[in-house]
């Protein structure tokens, strides 16, 4: 019997246009590879996430649900979460027909997580032939992550982010920093220093300030993580998971249109579910590639 290979998708996250969003590599498993495997792979695809979605049978009497183990690896190491990938996996699932459900399980580093498809309106421009596109939004259930004061001499931050004011700054429960700005323009202006952000504390640096009143969105906030071999991630969900509550306690509200200023750029619509510090994060994707890997 022939070798089976690896299918594997490339799924941009968070945008309905190719080559915008953030890029993720997903693998369809029919059992768990070994982790130099994984991360050998991970490394190759070369993008900010690979995932890995290996199926699991359940008991009925737990979930009717259809369910997956879901592992996420940066070029460099495994992450404990990873928005941008789930929701590629999401879709991959979705669009190929894979699953027989309108919501899917996950079994992760950060416990279970679901995805659910929401059916969009149908759009006059989305008919062809008489016949109407399929077109959905992917809402994915995330653990809020917490944020911490975080005392520093803010000159060597703001000096990584080309001597950006900094007005607030945090600790996320991740590691990262959270570095406040006056304004989303701010945001989308600075020009990091890479060498320099090596050097902050933490894993990586969300930066972040409140949008332009013009722009039809609550904030904006970019990523940037070179630890990990991504120098800046294009939209990053887990991010979001600490931007929300954070938002939330400054801007008075609990549901956010939040806008990813990197060069891709991305849009988030979020809402914080407080009483069960949740983050629902939805977003639409786009595949662009698919193969086997042959290895």
């Amino acid at each position: 019997m022939g070798k089976k290979f690896v299918k594997y998708f490339v799924v941009d996250a968070f945008t309905d246009s190719a080559f915008k969003g953030n890029p993720a590599a997903v693998c369809l498993l029919e059992y768990e590879k070994d982790e130099k495997w994984l991360q050998a792979v991970a490394a190759e695809f070369n993008v900010s996430a690979t995932c890995y979605l290996t199926p699991l049978t359940t008991d009925v009497a737990v979930t009717s649900n259809p369910r997956f183990r879901l592992r996420w690896f940066t070029p460099a190491a495994e992450v404990t979460l990873c928005g941008h990938a789930t929701l590629a996996a999401s879709h991959t699932l979705f669009s190929n027909g894979l699953v027989n459900s309108d919501i899917i399980e996950f079994d992760t580093l950060s416990g279970i997580l679901t995805a659910k498809k929401v059916p969009e309106s149908i759009n006059p421009e989305n008919v062809s032939n008489g016949e109407a596109k399929e077109s959905f939004l992917i809402e994915l259930d995330f653990p809020i992550v917490p944020t911490t004061e975080f005392s520093i001499d803010a000159v060597s931050i703001s000096k990584a982010l080309n001597s950006a004011p900094i007005i607030d700054l945090k600790k996320t429960t991740f590691g990262d920093l959270l570095v406040v700005l006056p304004s989303g323009k701010d945001v989308a202006e600075i020009n990091p220093e890479f060498d320099e952000i090596l050097k902050c504390p933490g894993r990586g640096v969300i930066v972040s300030g409140v949008a332009p009143p013009e722009s039809g969105f609550d904030f904006y906030s970019r990523f940037f993580c070179p630890k990990l071999r991504i120098s800046e991630d294009p939209v990053c969900g887990s991010a979001h998971c600490a931007l929300a509550p954070y938002w939330s306690k400054k801007l008075g509200k609990c549901d956010f249109m939040a806008y990813q200023a990197s060069p891709r750029s991305g849009i988030l619509d979020i809402h914080l579910d407080e009483q069960n510090q949740r983050v629902l994060l939805r977003g639409k994707a786009v595949t662009v590639m698919e193969g086997s890997l042959l290895v």
